[in-house]
């Protein structure tokens, strides 16, 4: 599976709405999984100085973040792919856990 970033505004002065948005992004999901599309909620990441928030989420294609976001009544600028980093333990070159290449 990929993972793709949401991206949205949320005023910095609704503090309330950005747990709101985040509970209905991940009921969403599950919801869009039952649906028979998998879609996992990971993550919520919030900028308030530039009034915008990302929800990372794990799917087979944005079609399915894009529904997920949609049944979550997100009103989204746009779905990304994310190009990650490498998870703690492996390294850029060798994709693989604790290995060195030689």
């Amino acid at each position: 599976m990929t993972e793709f970033l949401v991206e949205f505004y949320l005023s910095r002065t609704d503090t309330a709405a950005l747990h709101h948005s985040v509970r209905r992004a991940r009921l969403a999901a599950e919801e869009q999984t039952r649906r028979g599309m998998p879609v996992r909620y990971l993550r919520s990441i919030y900028v308030p100085e530039d009034e915008t928030c990302f929800l990372l989420y794990e799917a087979k294609s944005a079609e399915a973040v894009r529904r997920a976001a949609a049944l979550a009544a997100v009103t989204f600028e746009r779905v990304s792919e994310v190009a990650g980093d490498t998870g703690p333990g492996e390294r850029p070159d060798s994709g693989q856990p604790g290995r060195d290449r030689a």
